[in-house]
């Protein structure tokens, strides 16, 4: 285990060290205020893997309030996402997803210019540029407290939108803020499946 606490550029550029550090053959993300929802997650994702023609894998999450662990409060399954779904703004769970380290070589990692929509335009450039191959596991990876950086305030939500039209427009994907704004009203539906 390597422990390296720095001055960075922000989270994604905390996480592309993360990435560059990394001697596994696979990478996934967890956040500081995040965890895993139960001891077994990594064990039952690695076999994925098993199949050479998978790039990635992603799951579902579940937010709780901080103080109040047990009490799921929005439920967030990657388990209809398809690739085209980007356009729309919808992505499958970032802290679910997890990638051959390879595939970051080719694709590049996060861009540190944006706010807080870097890991979509992640998503944009992995899925529909470099078409990637991934695996939905129907599984909850991990348990998130609410309050994140994109979802903090009214200002917070109107950069992500910003963010999100930006990541499809640099990768040649048509998109618009109206239909970047339709996953907000899906995720209306999240809150009642906890």
């Amino acid at each position: 285990m390597k422990w390296v606490s720095e001055k960075d550029r922000g989270i994604y550029d905390a996480m592309n060290k993360g990435i560059k550090m990394a001697t596994g053959d696979v990478v996934g993300i967890l956040n500081s205020d995040d965890y895993f929802t139960s001891d077994d997650v990594i064990e039952r994702m690695v076999p994925a893997f098993d199949d050479s023609s998978i790039d990635a894998s992603y799951g579902d999450i579940h937010f709780i309030r901080d103080g109040n662990p047990e009490k799921c409060i929005r439920y967030y399954s990657s388990k209809r996402f398809r690739p085209s779904w980007l356009r729309f703004g919808f992505m499958p769970a970032h802290p679910s997803f997890y990638c051959r380290r390879g595939i970051f070589d080719k694709a590049g990692f996060y861009k540190t210019d944006y706010a807080i929509g870097s890991d979509y335009e992640m998503m944009v450039r992995l899925f529909l540029v470099h078409h990637i191959k991934a695996k939905y596991l129907p599984m909850d990876f991990v348990t998130m407290r609410t309050g994140g950086a994109s979802t903090r305030n009214v200002r917070s939500r109107l950069q992500l939108i910003k963010d999100d039209v930006r990541g499809c427009r640099e990768n040649g994907i048509y998109t618009n803020s109206l239909f970047v704004c339709t996953k907000f009203l899906y995720k209306i539906f999240e809150f009642k499946f906890c």
